[in-house]
């Protein structure tokens, strides 16, 4: 009689795909942000101007962990005075169907209780 080989691994958590949701998940005006972005709002200090509570210093620190994760771009534009624009990645446009279906899930989860 053959017995069964396992065949399976240990499923492993990916860890920087983990990591990337807790932070940007975690940061409260990051949602806010991609909000901004796709109604056209892509300059620093309009999104502050827009959003009541943001402040500049905050705003500064969301963006930079976007950028870090390859999540948001920022253009910058040789003028005087100096223009900068943030945009969304390619990776950032995937990673935000990501957390549309987390925000679906978490509808669903709210629905049955």
């Amino acid at each position: 009689m053959k017995t069964l080989e396992k065949n399976f691994s240990k499923k492993l958590v990916p860890s920087k795909a983990a990591q990337m949701v807790e932070t940007i998940y975690g940061c409260k005006w990051s949602l806010t942000i991609y909000q901004l972005l796709s109604n056209g709002i892509n300059r620093p200090g309009e999104m502050v101007r827009s959003v009541e509570g943001l402040t500049t210093k905050v705003l500064n620190q969301c963006l930079r962990k976007n950028i870090e994760f390859d999540i948001l771009a920022r253009v910058s534009y040789n003028e005087v005075p100096p223009r900068v624009e943030y945009e969304v990645t390619e990776f950032g446009r995937k990673f935000m169907r990501v957390l549309d279906e987390l925000d679906k899930l978490q509808n669903e989860i709210d629905g049955h209780e």
